[in-house]
C-alpha cells in the first residue's frame, strides 16, 4: 500500500552572518508550513517533518528530501513545501535562458534549484513528488522589485507584516552572489545544469507565482498559501491538481498568477487524483 511523506518548511527570517547583515523578517512563513503539515496530517501521510527558521539549514534539507528518497518506492507519494523568500544566483552551467538559476532562501545559504534538481533524481521510478513553493520566482523579464510595490513592502518589512515580498531583494542578492561566488560556483559544479536531469519520479510544482512575478508574504498566510487552503476548504475540492491550480490562480490577482509545472514521466493518474491523495 502506498505511503507518504511530507517536508514543510517555513522561514520567517534568515541569518544575517551569511547574507550580509539582512536579515530577510517575514511574519507568515512558519504559519504556512505548520498549515500545510496540518493538512498532510490529516490525510494520513506517515511522516510529516516541520522545518521552521534555524532549523531550515541547507544541510538539514538536504539531508531531510535524501531520506525520504532512499525510504519511498513506485506509487508513493513526497508532499514538498516551502515558504520564504526566492532567490537568484549566476547561472556558471548555461541551462537558464536568463542566466540566472533561482533559489529558495535557506537560514544558512541559498538552495540552487539545480542542487534541488539533483535531490529530485534521487527518487525511484513511480515515486510522485509534490511541490509547491510559496515564494518568489524573479527570471527573464523583471529583475528589480515593480515601483508600485516598494513602499508596500518597506512598510511591511518594518513591521514583519502586511503585503512584503518574498524575494531576496537585488542589492541584498548582489552582495551575497558575490560574497559566496566559490561556494555558489562550486555548488553548481558539482551538480548537473537542472535541465539535464533525468527524473525517475514524477513531479508537479505548483508556484506562487510566474518567473518573472513576486510572492506577498501576510499576517497568517501568504497570498499563494491562503488562497490554496480556502480552495482546499479542509478536503471538500474533489478535482485534480491542474483544477486545483487554476482554481487557486481564480482567487489571486494578476499580479500573482500560480505557475504549474509538470517534469519527469508522464503520470495522467497522479494529475487527475484529488490534492495530497496517498492511495
Amino acid at each position: 500500500m502506498p505511503i507518504g511523506i511530507s517536508l514543510h518548511i517555513g522561514l520567517n527570517s534568515v541569518d544575517p552572518a551569511q547574507y550580509q547583515g539582512w536579515d530577510g523578517k517575514l511574519a507568515a512563513c512558519e504559519f504556512d508550513a505548520n498549515d500545510m503539515a496540518a493538512i498532510a496530517k490529516k490525510r494520513g501521510f506517515a511522516e510529516t517533518t516541520v522545518m521552521l527558521t534555524k532549523d531550515a539549514t541547507a544541510d538539514a534539507v538536504k539531508a531531510a528530501i535524501t531520506a525520504a528518497a532512499k525510504k519511498l518506492k513506485k506509487d508513493d507519494l513526497l508532499l514538498l513545501t516551502y515558504s520564504g523568500h526566492g532567490g537568484q544566483v549566476p547561472d556558471r552551467n548555461g541551462d537558464e535562458p536568463d542566466r540566472m538559476d533561482e533559489t529558495w532562501v535557506l537560514y544558512d545559504r541559498q538552495l540552487i534549484d539545480d542542487e534541488a534538481f539533483s535531490l529530485y533524481s534521487q527518487f525511484k521510478t513511480g515515486v510522485r513528488l509534490l511541490v509547491l513553493s510559496d515564494s518568489c520566482h524573479s527570471g527573464t523579464v523583471v529583475r528589480e522589485m515593480p515601483s508600485h510595490l516598494r513602499g508596500d513592502a518597506a512598510e511591511s518589512n518594518a513591521t514583519g507584516g502586511g503585503a512584503a515580498i518574498r524575494m531576496l531583494p537585488p542589492t541584498v542578492r548582489d552582495a551575497v552572489n558575490k560574497a559566496q561566488r566559490k561556494l555558489n560556483d562550486r555548488l553548481q559544479a558539482e551538480n548537473p545544469p537542472r535541465l539535464a536531469v533525468a527524473l525517475k519520479a514524477s513531479l508537479i510544482l505548483i508556484s506562487g507565482c510566474q518567473d518573472n512575478q513576486y510572492s506577498l508574504d501576510g499576517d497568517r498566510n501568504g497570498l499563494f498559501t491562503g488562497n490554496l487552503r480556502k480552495v482546499w476548504n479542509n478536503g471538500r475540492f474533489k478535482y485534480g491538481y491542474r483544477r486545483f491550480r487554476d482554481t487557486i490562480a481564480a482567487a489571486m490577482p494578476p499580479s500573482q498568477t500560480p505557475n504549474y509545472l509538470v517534469l519527469g514521466p508522464k503520470n495522467a493518474a497522479f494529475e487527475a487524483q484529488i490534492p495530497f491523495t496517498i492511495g
